[in-house]
């Protein structure tokens, strides 16, 4: 299962696609726009549905508008724990017996809080027994197994699952006659999830946590700079949660979050791909229509104040130096989100770019350099990335850095710059269109992000519209000191 925050790192690759599908719309207008077919069921579930029929299969997804943004102080990680959780199986699958599981969960649950409470040694002694012998019996009546090899068994690929801030997703490629087994599994997870191997699977997601932040380097620099960067702003936590709190989360809390945040109403389902979209419309009907809306989610309404001074931290880290750089900038659907994914691919997308011309082949001063414009829900980042070649520093890449975004400011992109960056996006475009998995995705994650998927097609002429002169006022704009954040990846010294 995936995890997106790192989700930045993964939606690098959207954004690209996304500037991608604006240009290539530019020139093939009437032959690429997508024109997805939408349906909303009375509990608030939208149904998006995209005719492809090159293959006899789909691309399905379940986006749920919940990210690490609507977890607070204490429960941070829950989004992405219960995305382990949907996996392990419901009332129906992933058991031998549920008439003999739920009652043996319900006493696991009151021995685990008995054995926090005692302070009596031979009675925690007893209790952990007595718990060691209710798992094992577990153990011998689920399979929480079942739910992939259902899949496996019928064709089914890409089976997985991903968090990032705003949203978490549930990825399906089937063979297209397969597709009302999969809203029979996928319904049944909605309606009567268990939270099976609750506290095995938090054991595991502290593991995930330690390997992908706690012994990565970026990733340590990545959540240590968002850290920094937000003071208020909930983007300033991990999506995989602070690990004090992964320890600590409840069931019961866990359980509340379900109940709230995967409602109908606060999700999307998209189905790409060899369907007769009446018939999509009938199966979603009959399989997701009983299940009860709850109220409505609201927004996140807490403002990252405005930045005053550049800030600046240090990791310490036995790893190769890196420095990390992030200015605020606005949200997905604000105007000049189109001229940062310009100045994204001005910048380090491909080996003219100018940043990797310059650090990477001309003055050979770094060894890796990229940057970061994609779009959230809320205000977020800009970054660039740079590893400096030995023996230079972090120091001489940092100011060369600096030096590329003031000549943003006073010197428009060439026309050769722009056409280039519109050749690679109408590429990319294409290749985008091969794939219903990636239209799929595409489609879900405007809906859910944008405010609606078709931020794709009226995107296109937003891109067209960005020129040089868009480019120097968005780096004077935001491309300043007191705007800054700056992490540095720094060996720890001998004897420290």
């Amino acid at each position: 299962m995936k995890i997106m925050k790192n989700h930045r790192n993964c939606m690098i690759i959207f954004t690209v696609l996304l500037t991608f599908f604006l240009h290539a719309a530019t020139l093939n207008a009437q032959e690429l726009r997508l024109d997805a077919k939408e349906h909303v069921l009375k509990n608030g579930m939208t149904l998006l549905m995209l005719e492809k029929h090159q293959s006899p299969t789909v691309s399905v997804r379940i986006v749920f508008k919940v990210g690490s943004v609507n977890e607070r102080p204490g429960i941070t990680g829950a989004s992405h724990l219960f995305e382990h959780m949907m996996f392990k199986g419901t009332q129906l699958f992933g058991t031998k017996d549920w008439e003999e599981e739920k009652p043996l969960l319900e006493k696991e649950d009151e021995l685990v809080l008995a054995i926090e409470a005692t302070d009596d040694e031979a009675e925690r002694v007893a209790l952990e027994n007595e718990l060691a012998g209710v798992r094992k019996r577990l153990q011998e009546i689920t399979n929480t197994e079942e739910f992939w090899a259902i899949y496996m068994r019928n064709g089914a690929t890409g089976i997985n699952a991903s968090t990032s801030d705003d949203i978490t997703r549930y990825y399906c490629n089937l063979p297209a006659n397969k597709l009302k087994l999969w809203a029979f599994l996928e319904s049944d997870r909605m309606k009567n999830l268990v939270l099976r191997e609750f506290y095995s699977e938090k054991d595991v997601v502290m593991e995930e946590r330690r390997m992908r932040t706690e012994t990565s380097p970026f990733g340590l620099l990545f959540e240590q700079l968002n850290a920094a960067a937000f003071t208020a702003h909930p983007y300033g936590w991990p999506t995989i949660g602070w690990m004090s709190d992964i320890e600590n989360i409840t069931k019961e809390e866990t359980e509340k979050y379900f109940t709230r945040y995967y409602a109908p109403n606060n999700a999307v389902i998209v189905v790409v791909g060899d369907i007769n979209p009446q018939q999509v419309i009938d199966l979603v009907e009959e399989y997701f229509g009983d299940i009860p809306a709850q109220p409505p989610i609201p927004g996140v309404t807490t403002l990252e104040p405005e930045q005053k001074g550049e800030r600046r931290i240090e990791v310490e880290y036995d790893a190769n130096p890196m420095v990390a750089v992030g200015y605020h900038k606005p949200n997905i659907t604000h105007p000049d989100q189109y001229v940062f994914d310009v100045i994204e691919s001005l910048l380090t997308s491909g080996r003219t770019s100018r940043l990797y011309k310059r650090l990477i082949e001309d003055e050979r001063i770094a060894v890796m350099v990229r940057s970061y414009a994609g779009g959230s829900k809320y205000p977020d980042l800009f970054f660039v990335f740079a590893s400096p070649r030995h023996p230079h520093t972090t120091g001489e890449v940092e100011k060369a850095v600096y030096e590329e975004l003031e000549r943003l400011k006073t010197e428009p992109p060439s026309d050769w710059e722009l056409q280039k960056i519109k050749n690679q996006l109408e590429a990319n475009f294409i290749r985008g269109l091969e794939s219903n998995s990636g239209l799929a995705d595409e489609i879900g994650y405007y809906e859910a992000v944008a405010g609606g998927w078709s931020y794709i097609n009226t995107a296109v002429e937003r891109i067209k519209a960005v020129t040089g002169e868009d480019v120097m006022r968005v780096a004077k704009k935001y491309f300043i000191k007191t705007n800054r954040n700056v992490g540095t990846l720094i060996q720890k010294k001998k004897g420290a």
